[in-house]
């Protein structure tokens, strides 16, 4: 290799190396403008050294698959782990590529080089406002208000048995709801019939429909319903 073609071929990875970290310290990375030059300066300068060594008779990808490890030590260095969030991953990614793009120009794929290196560019330039609107939309569970309800139902003996399985009939074909105890009390000659039920959503719509039907039955007195207790889950 002459050193006119190793010169060449080490400015193209300059001047990528270049037009990547220009963008990159425009945004005031941590691995700005001499960052990405360096690195891409590097790797062709590794992949270069394995051609003038070897005048093209060896071969270069063995270079190249060190520099890949390399580059991975050194994009490590700029991952910084905050709590539960990490930083510099975009960072250690671009890192990643402009060595790729030097690899590619020690390698003399100036075309694919370019190619790599406005790919990267376009990248950053027009997917960092698509980013950012994805991660302003939150997919996060709906607040629920969880919901304690009880019955209280007032009829003569001889119907309970048909009001007990009636109301569980109408509150067990909804599987937001869950009965949680039903009992039955004596008042004099008439029997109470008191029903607790839980509910993850708030019902008071059929709460008041299953009050309005039992109340039409034969028997029933006196049919009410209420709130007691209420708890929120995010």
């Amino acid at each position: 290799m002459t050193v006119l073609d190793f010169s060449v071929r080490l400015l193209f990875a300059l001047a990528f190396g270049v037009a990547i970290g220009i963008e990159r310290q425009w945004r005031q990375k941590s691995a700005g403008l001499r960052t990405n030059t360096l690195v891409s300066l590097g790797a062709a300068a590794y992949i270069l050294i394995s051609v003038s060594l070897t005048d093209n008779t060896g071969d270069p990808s063995r270079i190249a698959a060190q520099i890949v490890t390399g580059i991975g030590f050194l994009g490590a260095g700029v991952i910084m782990k905050d709590g539960l969030s990490v930083q510099g991953l975009n960072t250690a990614a671009t890192i990643w590529c402009s060595a790729a793009v030097g690899s590619l120009c020690g390698l003399g794929l100036f075309v694919q080089a370019g190619i790599v290196t406005a790919a990267i560019i376009l990248t950053h330039l027009f997917l960092r406002p698509v980013g950012q609107k994805l991660s302003a939309l939150t997919f996060t569970k709906p607040a629920t208000a969880q919901t304690d309800y009880q019955f209280t139902i007032k009829c003569k003996p001889e119907v309970e048995n048909h009001i007990r399985v009636l109301l569980m009939h109408m509150l067990g074909n909804d599987g937001k709801l869950l009965l949680q105890s039903l009992s039955s009390d004596d008042d004099t000659a008439n029997a109470v019939i008191t029903a607790k039920i839980k509910s993850v959503t708030q019902q008071d719509s059929l709460m008041e429909r299953v009050a309005s039907r039992l109340t039409i039955e034969e028997k029933v007195m006196k049919v009410s319903w209420e709130i007691t207790g209420t708890q929120s889950e995010l």
